[in-house]
């Protein structure tokens, strides 16, 4: 019986992942189910450059909401020095975090000329 369990617990996963490749496979011709043709390079540059920018401007809002929230924290701090290392972290990982998104946006513009085949021209 423990052998049983044993096989059961390989067979039914393989068994889940093999079942579409042996439908596919009993196709006489496989087709696209999205229809169409591929996508060319130009199209996945301008899907990639659309994806960076709109991850930039969402992160670069958020680091400068929370170097604004740190600068409010070490203000208010009235002399609190826990409040006024509170507002300092912030400010600081503020600013960690636009260095982090300038630096992504770069890696992410050289992926983009490195698809596009334009990086070296």
């Amino acid at each position: 019986m423990e052998t049983m369990k044993k096989i059961m617990k390989v067979a039914v996963p393989v068994a889940l992942v093999a079942i579409p490749f042996l439908v596919l496979a009993a196709l006489p011709q496989p087709t696209n189910p999205n229809g169409g043709a591929g996508l060319s390079l130009a199209e996945v540059e301008d899907l990639i450059n659309k994806i960076a920018r709109f991850l930039i401007v969402i992160s670069v809002v958020v680091a400068v909401i929370f170097i604004i929230i740190g600068a409010v924290i070490w203000m208010t701090s009235g002399g609190s020095e826990d409040m006024a290392k509170k507002g300092k972290a912030y400010i600081r990982n503020g600013i960690l975090g636009a260095l982090v998104i300038f630096l992504i946006g770069v890696i992410l513009q050289t992926i983009s000329n490195l698809v596009a085949r334009t990086f070296f021209s």
